[in-house]
């Protein structure tokens, strides 16, 4: 006899075969065939979220962590609109995730039905494929499909659409395995040219990014090759943006954080070096400083190009050599070559920007007289943070005060949106608690990216995940401010960001968790203290922080009357 299942249980079959544990959703009538499957598995959790953008976020964050697809199940119409910020980022930040996007039957399609929607057409720009699911017989082949998509290559957001009636079909098909995951080798040619290259260099700098990091998430040899080759090459390693945790920031061979706008200090002695090495980065303008380090197409210095998808090498810059591989293989790779004789050559280059980055970094600030430089919370929070901290940021000014002050180590995690989405340091923060249950847990967020997302708190308090969510709290978008100030000097910079905040610690303690204000810098230790205290709750800091101090790099010289 046959066996038979329901598509939907075939769905969940399939999950639980490409090794998934949990999903993430706002529950969604278009979907209700594959929650019930999924709730009758004891191997499998559902994650109840607040909205679709919290939930996409999160499956993004624990795609992160774990280098391999998040999954998170969205509604159609709506759902799926509000989950598209996550998908933004995902693609942006080469973050595999798979999101299973119920639709409306299929006879109903093309009738305008009720929150129908051509995801084909609508998901073009912002996913790696959109995969149509119309018969029971092809729902597992559709779950592999997308696994392979998203995890292969340039990683990065699949989408499965599934009609409501399709759930509860019947059929015999069995689950697909998972297909191989796959990772080049650089070839012995490459590897020698690369060599040749990085030896005849005196002021190199390599760049490292996020291929590097998802395989440091799985593999924890590969930031520990990166620090021999590092220390026998004589090589200054600066990690790109959002990734700082890929070197430690106190080691001497560290060459400064390539992040937005960096520093006029550090940039200029970069802009010195006659190599640079891009180890799995994929390169944007962030990065490149608006195309300028390097210029695009045609770079102003020798460049090479490490990333696992020959298409990205060369989309953009024109790298000298162009190597498409795993950046563990290519470390490896040189490894396992003799040390070079000359490298002592590079002592003097390494310290120089080593110099630089120290500079920046010296812990300190001036009083604001507007509210309480958020300097001087950032620094305190440093002191509390243990070596297996998660990190993570919403997007806002507040975060320069992040990569300036917290000492990063290797074996801390930062997660943020690469793309500058706020509202998703929170539902990050929630997604690395589930993930890594009983670690430290330090969410940064602004008041308006608070407001955003920093509901799921409520998800926080619910599934027990105690984190400590700090608020930076200016009563403005701050970014915008800034860029209000900056292009327009003579006129009002806070009009048109004001925020009216409420009190986010009486609000903190609406959801359950404990909420702590500090409005002056003398309140500052003696409350970041108790926050790190407290254990059983996710806490909240409200921090009443200056606007005229809104970057940790500038002060904004205006009179308060103008603010």
């Amino acid at each position: 006899m046959v066996m038979t299942d329901t598509v939907a249980q075939l769905v969940a079959d399939s999950l639980e075969a490409h090794n998934i544990d949990q999903v993430f959703c706002v529950p969604g009538e278009s979907y209700i065939g594959l929650t019930s499957a999924l709730v009758e598995r004891d191997t499998m959790r559902i994650i109840v979220c607040r909205h679709e953008a919290g939930a996409a976020l999160m499956a993004t964050a624990d795609g992160r962590l774990r280098n391999r697809a998040g999954v998170v199940l969205v509604s159609r119409g709506p759902g799926l609109a509000n989950a598209l910020v996550a998908l933004h980022t995902a693609y942006h930040d080469a973050t595999p995730l798979v999101i299973l996007i119920g639709q409306v039957e299929r006879a109903d399609f093309g009738r305008l039905a009720l929150q129908e929607q051509n995801y084909s057409l609508l998901l073009a720009d912002i996913t790696k494929s959109v995969i149509e699911m119309n018969q029971p017989g092809m729902a597992s082949e559709a779950i592999a499909r997308a696994f392979h998509l998203a995890e292969s290559g340039t990683q990065g957001p699949v989408a499965i659409v599934i009609p409501e009636d399709l759930f509860d079909e019947e059929t015999n098909s069995p689950v697909i395995s998972p297909a191989p995951k796959l990772s080049s080798s650089p070839s012995t040619e490459d590897l020698k040219k690369l060599a040749e290259i990085i030896i005849e260099s005196e002021r190199p700098i390599i760049l490292v990014g996020g291929a590097l990091l998802a395989e440091s998430l799985v593999d924890e040899n590969v930031l520990t090759d990166l620090n021999i080759l590092s220390e026998r090459w004589v090589l200054p390693i600066s990690p790109t943006h959002r990734r700082p945790q890929l070197f430690d920031s106190r080691h001497p061979n560290y060459g400064g954080y390539m992040g937005i706008r960096v520093p006029p200090l550090l940039i200029n002695q970069m802009k010195e070096t006659d190599l640079l090495v891009v180890l799995g980065e994929r390169m944007t303008d962030t990065v490149s400083q608006s195309y300028t380090f390097p210029k695009a197409p045609k770079p102003q210095f020798p460049m090479i190009h490490i990333w696992p998808d020959a298409d990205e090498i060369g989309r953009v810059w024109h790298p000298e050599v162009g190597i498409p591989a795993s950046p563990h293989e290519v470390i490896k790779g040189l490894l396992s070559m003799d040390i070079p004789k000359n490298v002592n050559k590079r002592e003097t280059w390494v310290k120089s920007l080593n110099s630089k980055h120290r500079e920046l970094l010296s812990k300190e600030w001036d009083v604001a007289s507007d509210g309480v430089n958020f300097a001087a919370v950032v620094c305190e929070v440093d002191k509390y943070l243990k070596q297996d901290a998660t990190i993570t940021s919403d997007a806002g000014n507040f975060g320069s005060f992040i990569h300036r002050y917290i000492s990063f180590g290797q074996k801390q995690l930062f997660l943020s949106s690469v793309v500058g989405a706020m509202g998703s340091g929170m539902p990050m923060a929630v997604a690395a608690g589930l993930r890594r249950p009983g670690t430290q847990i330090v969410c940064f967020i602004g008041d308006g990216g608070a407001l955003m997302m920093g509901n799921e708190i409520a998800t926080a308090v619910q599934y027990n995940v105690n984190l400590i969510m700090i608020i930076a709290d200016n009563s403005m978008y701050g970014t915008i401010g800034m860029h209000s100030y900056v292009r327009y000097p003579d006129k009002p910079f806070m009009e048109g960001t004001k925020l009216t905040n409420p009190d986010f610690a009486a609000w903190a303690r609406s959801f359950g968790a404990e909420g702590i204000t500090i409005r002056d810098e003398t309140e500052v230790a003696e409350n970041i203290e108790a926050a790190f205290n407290i254990d059983g709750k996710p806490v909240v800091v409200h921090c009443h922080t200056s606007a005229l101090q809104m970057s940790a790099w500038r002060k904004y010289e205006r009179s308060e009357t103008l603010i």
